[in-house]
């Protein structure tokens, strides 16, 4: 069910602009609008989830999804060779600041460790 106030349902529902990369019935890639990096896509399931920590047992095949897409994202955009970071932000403590389950793809510059 959509959350009235996530962003990312109002880019889902055509609400708010996104420079949309990819769609399909459970995801949504989409151009961070703020990019940490040269290439900063965000893939986010169609349906609301809040977190990592909200997903449950049924929710097996849209992570494994996202991975997905964002690997083809990677090669479509042309950075999978040279690298690329994937990243899921989990709550507050874990850098989650907006409440819909979204994966980072990251790419176009070396990526230091530790993170954050």
């Amino acid at each position: 069910m959509p959350e009235p106030d996530c962003p990312f349902c109002a880019i889902v529902a055509g609400r708010l602009p996104a420079e949309i990369l990819h769609e399909d019935e459970q995801v949504v890639a989409f151009r961070d609008i703020h990019p940490r990096a040269p290439v900063h896509v965000l893939v986010i399931p169609r349906r609301h989830v809040r977190s990592l920590d909200a997903v449950g047992g049924d929710d097996r095949e849209l992570l494994g999804h996202l991975l997905h897409v964002a690997a083809r994202l990677a090669r479509d955009l042309g950075v999978a060779e040279r690298g690329y970071r994937t990243v899921l932000n989990c709550n507050g403590d874990g850098g989650q600041t907006v409440w819909h389950l979204h994966l980072h793809l990251l790419a176009g510059r070396p990526m230091g460790w530790p993170p954050g």
